[in-house]
């Protein structure tokens, strides 16, 4: 991203003047852009900001580039880091490989300890793929153990090579629902005041109190856009492709964007559910899941229905009950 997209951004959307402007910074990899990029975006927040004005920043990373200069940073200016690890050394290091092909779970962990030590607000993000979803209890224990007490999980799926089916490194229906019950009561006999699962928070949420805290299960899908480094700007993050395409910045201002009839129409897509959602016990809390993840194999397109709907009717059907016993002692503390 240029100096200029990124000022451009910042005067624009601090210019709205909301109660908490909240910028995440992802790629690709983040950290590549240096540490100066970001001082120099801190530095903008500062110049376009009023007083009183509050500015939330985010940094989702592998980790790899984190030192003691940046995590001093981080915890200065009081970013929230986001910290991708699959898991155990024989999980994360199947897949995330530099580029001499080795291995980088010991420098994440390097990363995470150093987070610690600097006090870096942070939380873990675990790509559940062919190799670590059957193993919920083993992740789980093993980033508790290391001191990590806000986790958060995503699914990998991806239609292969050559069309029709899923790729191999991706994980099927019955696999996300097998872990998301194992790693449920996990959750619950650690204690659920002890740990953060954003997912799970957000259930709890809507118990609760009637409304998540994720776009995954809302109603629509209305809370950000996307600005891409030449200042091309997108519906959401999943979506950076033609159709979502909203503008760019550098012509119109992200005012205008974000509430365009594009932006408009993204939002009510996810309403758009098949008889089956319509019809199912669970819409209410699921809403049809994410719409990145409404896909049909055999290289029919886009659906309707989530490609992890059986996932979601065993889960809820799984835990909903002790959800609802969550949710009531939270109402009535004591």
């Amino acid at each position: 991203m240029s100096l200029e997209v990124l000022e451009k951004m910042v005067k624009d959307y601090m210019g709205l003047r909301f109660g908490v402007s909240g910028f995440a910074w992802q790629g690709g990899e983040p950290t590549l852009m240096g540490l100066d990029f970001y001082k120099k975006a801190v530095e903008l927040q500062k110049q376009y900001g009023e007083s009183g004005q509050v500015v939330s920043n985010a940094l989702q990373t592998n980790g790899i580039l984190l030192d003691e200069k940046w995590c001093k940073f981080l915890s200065d200016n009081k970013f929230l880091v986001g910290i991708s690890i699959d898991g155990p050394k024989e999980f994360h290091d199947y897949y995330r490989l530099d580029h001499s092909g080795h291995g980088t779970f010991d420098k994440v962990m390097r990363a995470i300890e150093l987070c610690k030590e600097y006090k870096v607000e942070f939380n873990t993000l675990t790509l559940l793929n062919g190799r670590n979803v059957g193993h919920a209890e083993e992740i789980f224990d093993f980033l508790v153990g290391n001191g990590v007490r806000f986790l958060q999980f995503i699914t990998c799926v991806e239609i292969g090579p050559n069309g029709g089916k899923i790729a191999d490194f991706s994980i099927t229906a019955e696999e996300y629902g097998e872990f998301l019950c194992r790693l449920f009561d996990k959750w619950c006999e650690y204690g659920p005041e002890k740990v953060s699962i954003r997912d799970f928070d957000s259930i709890l949420s809507y118990c609760a109190a009637g409304k998540h805290t994720i776009c995954t299960f809302d109603k629509q899908c209305s809370g950000y856009i996307v600005v891409e480094y030449n200042g091309e700007a997108f519906c959401c993050d999943f979506f950076v492709e033609r159709k979502w395409r909203l503008g760019n910045i550098l012509e119109t201002p992200i005012e205008k964007l974000a509430g365009s009839k594009k932006k408009r129409e993204f939002a009510r897509a996810k309403q758009k559910l098949c008889d089956k959602c319509l019809l199912c016990r669970e819409l209410a809390v699921c809403r049809g899941g994410c719409m990145k993840d409404r896909i049909r194999l055999e290289g029919e397109g886009f659906s309707n229905v989530s490609y992890f709907c059986t996932s979601y009717k065993r889960f809820f059907e799984y835990s909903m009950p002790r959800f609802m016993q969550l949710a009531a002692k939270i109402r009535k503390p004591g």
